[in-house]
């Protein structure tokens, strides 16, 4: 069994990289339909990466912003607080959720300014 284990090693590590390799291709492909306009597209190819690995900040980040872009705002929020919960550290997702309240509390205000 001993010498097995560093071939069982190798393959793990393979496998392992073979997964960072397509979570980096999906969200790279993602921002480049995203860059135009193609959010379905982008939607599809994040939560593919959340599929792999639910834990990945910048997916959250990202599927936030598309559904954003799409009028889908509690499905942003809920992304954007997933990604801070994730990455509470991270400035890039912190600024885009900062932008994003400041836009929904307004949306929210008219809304029920219009029910009223």
């Amino acid at each position: 069994m001993r010498k097995f284990f560093p071939v069982i090693f190798l393959l793990i590590a393979l496998a392992n990289y073979a997964i960072g390799d397509r979570i980096h291709d999906y969200l790279k492909f993602g921002i480049m339909v995203a860059q135009k306009d193609l959010w379905d597209e982008a939607i599809f190819q994040w939560k593919k990466v959340l599929k792999i690995n639910p834990n990945n900040a910048a997916a959250h980040n990202n599927l936030a912003v598309a559904y954003e872009k799409k009028g889908l705002f509690e499905k942003a929020k809920e992304e954007y607080e997933k990604a801070l919960k994730l990455a509470p550290n991270d400035y890039r997702i912190k600024s885009n959720y900062e932008s994003f309240l400041a836009i929904y509390k307004q949306l929210k205000k008219l809304k029920n300014e219009e029910e009223n």
